[in-house]
Parts: structure tokens; C-alpha cells; sequence
């Protein structure tokens, strides 16, 4: 009987690895339908934003309650997991407790704080889906959630409710069965959570103890092996790209825009025509109509989302009522890269769909009451740009299309012929200084 658990775990293991392995690749070939760009410089000031940013969830502590309880969640995730791989070590070795004799004493202080911590991260999404459900915050239901988003965020979080319930209801049966000195169950000790509940179990006979933890052992693991292939087709894949997204993120001076050379040129040439180069200009675009024009950075922050909504609560042009929703440029830009990227797969290469990121995902109206404040930059807790992406898009409208408000028209024609955002010549922009030396 242990020879079939041991083969069934390693297959069922193996399938979930080579499934996850697959999907993960997809979304790296998504990416990388972004143009490339080089990140690579400042390695230092980068893996301090990974450690603040990413690792020490600085921003999530601008609103304390979730700052705590995401920190709950987070911590448990990752220290979980080391219990998890006694899990599947047991599994593969057809092993119990694999840990428990080397470690002695200490092993007993690790299943405590994992305890502890599960009983934190399954009180933890109580309460956030009581947020969601209940309270109903209003950054975490608006329309753009409607759907599978809003369902995803619930799933998750129920998700974890189970597996953290079915963590402590596995040691309090083998908490049992060691009480009752069976088999293979080593004497650990009773845990600081699961030994509250080992006393349910006390008076069953050894049979529906072992199948009781047998069971939760292998839903438990399942579970996970199932989460992580659910995570690349969920916003919770910020779990992975949330730590290098935040190492490229940008690092230069916020509000510093990136000049297009391109443009330089057309003014260095236009003034000094001797500099351009002989023969036909090359085909040049100017800023991004569709996803494979954004950078693979862009791409990343999009598949990096967590739906949190932070940047749409502090943008000012939303709060104002007008239709500009960060997060949901975030969540169209990785829709559009999903299509494209299932396009490329049925096809072999991309066949035209008839459908860009501008104009069929995001409009003009949206991109237009963006101030370039920076808000939304400012508050992602993971690093993300939706400014950057609005930018190049309204780049492409404006350098490409034509299509700009009246006002905005007017405002370029007086850069380009005054220098000045005003209607005055650059003779006559210091009169007032004149004029006021006169009346003194």
C-alpha cells in the first residue's frame, strides 16, 4: 500500500511541476512580446527596493489593518512552505515526519510557529473576505472586479482558509495516534494550536484517525500543488513576479520622463540639416498602440497586478468622476497580451485580430484626464507604472493620430513656435519685467 502512495504522489507531483513549469513559460513568452529595454544598471539601489518594497512590504503599511494582515499572509506563505517540503519529502521517501528525529526539540518549535501562523493567515482572510463581502470596501468592488476578479480574490482566500484548517486538523490526528502509540506517528509532542483540538479525537479508534490525517495529508498537498497551478491564470501571481518586478522597477527621480531620441533627432536635423543622415528616413512609431509596441517591463508590471486598487483610490482623475482607472489599464494591458499570446500559440505566428490595446481596451477619453501625477506609481505596493503605459499610449495618439483636445493643439503649437506653452514671442516674454521697472 505505501509503494502505490509513494508512485501516486511522485506522478501526481511530477504532472503538477511539469503543468506549472508550462503555464509559467506562456506568461514568460507573453512578456516578451514587449520590446527590450535595459534595466540592468544599479544593482545596489535595485535589490534595496526588493528588500523595502517586495521582502519589507513597506507601501502595504499605509493602511495599517491590511498592511498587518497581508504581512500575516505573506509570512505564513513563506515560512509554511518549509513544512511543506517535509510534506512532499515525505512523500516521496514514503517517510513520516521526516525532520522530527534529526531536529529534536527544535522541530517541535518550528511546528508551533507554523501553527501559530496558520491560525494567523486563516483568521487573516476571514477577515479580508469579510472586507470584500461585507464591509464592501470600495476600492475592492468596483465594476472593472465584476466577473472572474472578484471571484478569483474569494477563491484564494478560501483556499487558504482550507488548507491552514486541513494543516492543523492533520497534526491533531497524528497528535492522537501518538497518544495512542501507533505505528510510524513519532512522540513530537502536543502542538501549541492543533493540541486545542487533539481531544476531539481522542476516543476514535486508530483506523479513522489514520484516515483522517491521511486525508488531510493528501488534500493538504493536492491543494497546494492545485494553488500553484491556479496561480498563472490569477491576480495572486504577484506571489512570484511581485520580487523581480519590483527589481526593475524604475529608479530614476519620479516624474522624470523618458525623452524619445527620435524626436531629438528631427529637431537637431531640422536645425543643422548637415547632421541627418543621407537617404530615406527610416520608418519610425512614435509611442504604443498595442501591447507588443510596450516595453517587456510594461508587460511584467501588468501580469505583476495585484488588483488592490491602491492606485485607483489615490488617483485624482478618478476621484473627480472621470473614466481613467489605473488598475484597469493594468488588468486590460495583460487581457490584450493573453490574446495575443493565445493568438501566436493556435497560429504560429500572430494572425491580425482586427483589435488593439488602444481603442478597443483603453480609449482616448481615459488616457486623456491622466494629470501625470504619479499617484498611482506612488502607491502600488509592488512597484507596478500604469503611467508609463499611459504615456507611450497617449504618445501614439497624439505623434501618430493626430487625435488630441483642441486645448492640447493649441498648447503644442505654442511650444513649437513660441517655445512656450503661451501665446507670446519669445521677444516679448520679458516686457512685464520692463513694464514693472518703468512704473517703479
Amino acid at each position: 500500500m505505501q509503494i502505490i502512495q509513494q508512485v501516486l504522489f511522485i506522478l501526481t507531483a511530477g504532472a503538477a511541476i511539469w503543468l506549472f513549469s508550462k503555464n509559467i513559460n506562456n506568461i514568460r513568452k507573453n512578456i516578451l512580446l514587449g520590446r527590450d529595454v535595459d534595466l540592468s544598471d544599479n544593482k545596489a539601489a535595485r535589490w534595496k527596493n526588493v528588500l523595502v518594497f517586495a521582502m519589507g512590504q513597506k507601501k502595504m503599511f499605509r493602511k495599517p489593518v491590511a498592511g498587518i494582515l497581508h504581512l500575516i499572509i505573506y509570512a505564513g506563505f513563506i515560512i509554511i512552505n518549509l513544512e511543506i517540503l517535509e510534506i512532499i519529502l515525505d512523500g516521496i521517501f514514503s517517510t513520516h515526519r521526516l525532520f522530527a528525529p534529526g531536529l529534536g526539540g527544535f522541530y517541535n518549535f518550528l511546528i508551533n510557529a507554523f501553527e501559530i501562523l496558520a491560525l494567523g493567515v486563516l483568521l487573516a482572510c476571514a477577515v479580508f473576505l469579510i472586507r470584500r463581502n461585507i464591509i464592501k470596501v470600495d476600492r475592492l468592488n468596483r465594476k472593472e472586479l465584476l466577473g472572474f476578479p472578484k471571484t478569483d480574490a474569494n477563491l484564494i482566500l478560501a483556499t487558504e482558509i482550507i488548507l491552514m484548517t486541513l494543516f492543523l486538523t492533520m497534526n491533531a490526528a497524528d497528535r492522537a495516534l501518538q497518544g495512542q502509540h501507533y505505528g510510524q506517528y513519532h512522540q513530537t509532542g502536543s502542538f501549541v494550536v492543533s493540541g486545542l483540538i487533539a481531544p476531539l479525537f481522542q476516543n476514535m479508534s486508530p483506523a479513522v484517525l489514520v484516515a483522517i490525517e491521511r486525508t488531510c495529508w493528501w488534500v493538504h498537498i493536492i491543494g497546494v500543488l492545485a494553488f500553484m497551478n491556479y496561480l498563472p491564470y490569477s491576480k495572486h501571481l504577484h506571489i512570484i513576479l511581485g520580487f523581480p518586478n519590483t527589481y526593475y522597477s524604475s529608479i530614476k527621480p519620479m516624474g522624470k520622463f523618458r525623452n524619445m531620441k527620435e524626436i531629438q533627432n528631427e529637431v537637431l536635423y531640422a536645425m543643422q540639416p548637415e547632421l541627418a543622415p543621407a537617404g530615406e528616413p527610416a520608418a519610425m512609431k512614435f509611442g504604443a498602440k498595442d501591447v507588443p509596441d510596450l516595453t517587456w517591463k510594461n508587460l511584467m508590471d501588468a501580469y505583476s497586478c495585484t488588483e488592490c486598487g491602491r492606485c485607483t483610490a489615490a488617483c485624482p482623475a478618478n476621484i473627480t468622476g472621470k473614466k481613467l482607472n489605473p488598475r484597469k489599464i493594468m488588468m486590460d494591458t495583460r487581457d490584450r497580451a493573453e490574446e495575443i499570446g493565445k493568438n501566436i500559440s493556435k497560429n504560429g505566428q500572430f494572425a491580425d485580430d482586427g483589435k488593439t490595446l488602444l481603442h478597443d481596451y483603453i480609449t482616448d477619453e481615459e488616457l486623456r484626464a491622466c494629470t501625470t501625477c504619479q499617484a498611482c506609481v506612488e502607491e502600488c505596493p509592488v512597484s507596478i507604472s500604469p503611467l508609463d503605459i499611459i504615456v507611450q499610449l497617449r504618445r501614439h495618439l497624439i505623434m501618430e493620430e493626430s487625435s488630441a483636445p483642441q486645448e492640447w493643439n493649441s498648447m503644442f503649437s505654442n511650444v513649437e513656435n513660441n517655445f512656450a506653452p503661451w501665446k507670446f514671442s519669445p521677444d516679448d516674454r520679458d516686457k512685464w519685467a520692463e513694464e514693472m521697472k518703468a512704473g517703479i
